[in-house]
């Protein structure tokens, strides 16, 4: 009783935050689809808004991880889709675990899991936001002279604005979430990798390394056409190799096309389980459960938990801590436990030939024991995140056979 009297009280409290309201009546598509694109628009302006009082020097902690936080570096959607995330980690490790008790099928629960997920929204907002300016985004000195404040000043608004943006980001998945189509999260990230997909497709800005075009296609038109001042020759294509594709990102487009197409055809493909009526005289039929059936998220919080886990040995090293590990001038982890347990990002990470291209002294077994942790990390926490997003979604066997039931 006193539990119960307890989480109504807290509910009570969090009933104060704000919040989006979920429509009492029947929405329109054109309604919908105009509050997504809305959304979408806005999220994209958010990102090309840069916030002030940044010095040039400042580090993006998470670089790496943007196909799936989304958000833009440096800009008011810095922390992306991450406390969210986060939130997310934390609430279905607690009622996965039954350290929680919430029967999620219960509307009350559904309204204390929701507003739990609100506060804890807001603490990881905070306490990102503190990690970044803390030890990532340095107050510029010469903004600071400007307006004659101190750093501690500019360093408070890089604070505000990092937070503010983070929680209109929360807000914006709520909208599209209850008023729009989808969820905004997939919504966000979808954004930002076709952004990313169509820069790398066809943008012509210069690779400052090689001077070369950043897209695929004006790339690789520099390097064939004869009279192109940085064209290659058939001989010298041949002599680097696999090396030259991959560096030119040929083997990218080629896997990005082939991860599409699979992708798409497990997506659209079902188990079918074969049913019998005993009240219709035993008419049989079928229900159809997707192959991926938990989709694609407790890939997005295994990989959540990895970006937490560098960021926590980043702002170490940053500190001057190398306990854990170093870090090279990317952000890329280059030694001790940091360097196994960091992911594989690309086939720079793992092919050895690639590997000592940028790093030598990194012997192959160092190389194979990294994939190896990697590949254990995703598939026994993308398996101990599915079933805990399946139970706390109402999509468990037990769920599911009711619905069956009641069908």
């Amino acid at each position: 009783m006193e539990a119960i009297n307890l989480r109504d009280t807290f509910t009570q409290f969090l009933n104060k935050f704000p919040m989006v309201e979920r429509p009492s009546w029947h929405v329109h598509f054109k309604t919908k689809l105009a509050w997504t694109v809305g959304i979408l628009v806005l999220f994209f302006a958010l990102g090309n808004i840069p916030l002030f009082g940044l010095s040039p020097e400042s580090m993006d902690l998470f670089g790496q991880w943007r196909a799936i936080f989304a958000g833009e570096r440096f800009s008011l959607t810095a922390l992306g889709i991450m406390p969210i995330v986060d939130a997310s980690i934390v609430l279905q490790l607690l009622v996965g675990a039954g350290i929680i008790n919430l029967n999620l099928s219960n509307t009350r629960d559904q309204v204390f899991y929701q507003n739990l997920q609100k506060l804890l929204v807001i603490v990881f907002s905070v306490f990102i936001s503190l990690v970044y300016v803390v030890g990532f985004y340095m107050p510029d000195p010469a903004i600071a002279a400007h307006l004659g404040v101190s750093l501690q000043i500019i360093s408070l608004m890089l604070f505000l604005q990092v937070f503010a943006g983070g929680m209109l980001i929360y807000f914006m998945d709520e909208v599209v979430s209850k008023w729009g189509i989808g969820s905004g999260i997939s919504l966000f990230i979808l954004a930002g990798v076709s952004q990313q997909v169509i820069t790398g497709l066809i943008s012509w800005i210069p690779d400052p390394t090689s001077g070369l075009a950043v897209g695929v296609i004006p790339r690789w038109f520099q390097l064939l056409w004869p009279g192109s001042p940085l064209h290659v020759s058939t001989y010298e294509m041949m002599e680097g190799g696999m090396i030259f594709l991959f560096q030119n990102n040929l083997i990218a487009l080629i896997s990005t096309i082939i991860v599409f197409f699979v992708v798409v055809y497990l997506e659209s493909t079902r188990l079918e389980i074969p049913l019998a009526h005993s009240m219709a005289r035993g008419a049989r039929g079928r229900f159809p459960i997707k192959l991926l059936y938990a989709s694609v998220l407790p890939m997005i919080l295994v990989r959540a938990l990895q970006a937490s886990i560098q960021g926590f040995g980043r702002l170490l090293w940053s500190k001057g801590i190398t306990i854990f590990g170093t870090y090279d001038a990317q952000g890329n982890a280059v030694s001790g436990l940091m360097y196994y347990l960091e992911p594989i990002y690309s086939p720079w990470d793992w092919i050895p030939a690639l590997v000592h291209i940028s790093t030598p002294t990194i012997a192959g077994w160092q190389i194979a024991t990294r994939l190896s942790v990697d590949l254990i990390f995703m598939v026994v926490g993308g398996a101990v995140f599915a079933l805990f997003w399946i139970n706390t979604t109402g999509m468990g066997p037990k769920d599911v056979a009711a619905q069956i039931h009641n069908s």
